[in-house]
């Protein structure tokens, strides 16, 4: 009876430690997400040929911080600006006024104002490239708010850490106080402390293992319920981050168990038999 509470205590704090875990990874994975959307916008040279502007377009391909890119040809250009104004310049002008762009999306580690304002030089220093430019002020409020963000995340995590293992350390500590007389009767007639300590380090490890897998079972369960709901989640929660999610309820509910109980079974060895009553 005492193994299956401890075993339901320890699983609800694993199930709370997991979905805070899995919270951090999944506000990652949207935050970069957000930040492969920010476009840097290059626009080329009036009289840039179309073959020298697609070979622009597979150089900048091949750069490290280009995640994709979108060509956008004068035609389109025109085309987009009729649609969004009701007004074809062309008309008037006798000439399309626009010229080819591309639409630049950088990878979220670069989508950054130092890292883009490297880049922006380095653009601008390629031939055929006329402008380049990109929301500063989106960029900075946007990494300002992921970071804060991140902050309160891993604080909330430090928090439920420190609750998680002093939760389970308290049952821990309970379930071998129960046992102080059987301990004491083993130290009296010479058992060495290593063969006391190990049938508790075992049940402790029985019970993390336990816990871990039911911890896991049901925050998967909640993952797919989620899911059938709005399958869009899946997309954010992603494979990787639910084994991450699992790895880390497994290791810490394994971890927590087994140290706790090592450190309160060696407390009670050394108590002296005066002071068990």
């Amino acid at each position: 009876m005492q193994a299956f509470t401890n075993t339901i205590s320890t699983t609800m704090v694993l199930i709370l430690l997991g979905m805070v875990v899995l919270l951090m990874l999944t506000a990652n994975v949207i935050g970069n997400s957000v930040k492969e959307n920010l476009v840097v916008t290059v626009v080329l040279q009036e009289d840039t040929p179309t073959e020298e502007a697609q070979t622009l377009q597979k150089k900048l391909c091949a750069k490290t911080y280009v995640k994709s890119i979108e060509y956008v040809s004068k035609e389109q250009a025109l085309k987009e600006h009729v649609e969004s104004m009701g007004m074809d310049p062309s008309e008037f002008l006798e000439a399309n006024p626009f010229s080819i762009s591309m639409e630049v999306s950088m990878k979220a580690d670069y989508s950054n104002n130092d890292s883009l304002l490297w880049i922006e030089k380095e653009l601008k220093e390629t031939k055929h490239v006329s402008e380049v430019y990109y929301q500063k002020d989106l960029v900075e409020n946007l990494n300002h708010n992921l970071t804060r963000a991140s902050l309160i995340l891993l604080g909330i995590a430090a928090l439920l850490v420190i609750v998680s293992l002093s939760l389970i350390n308290s049952t821990v500590k309970l379930n071998v106080y129960n046992h102080r007389f059987i301990i004491h009767t083993m130290k009296l007639v010479g058992a060495k402390w290593s063969y006391i300590r190990r049938p508790f380090l075992i049940s402790s490890f029985w019970i993390g293992l336990a816990s871990a897998i039911i911890a896991d079972g049901v925050l998967f369960g909640l993952i797919m319920w989620a899911a059938n709901y709005d399958e869009a989640i899946l997309l954010y929660v992603t494979q990787q981050n639910i084994l991450i999610m699992a790895g880390s309820v497994l290791a810490v509910g394994l971890l927590i168990t087994i140290v706790c109980t090592y450190v309160s079974v060696t407390r009670q060895l050394y108590i002296k038999a005066e002071k068990l009553y």
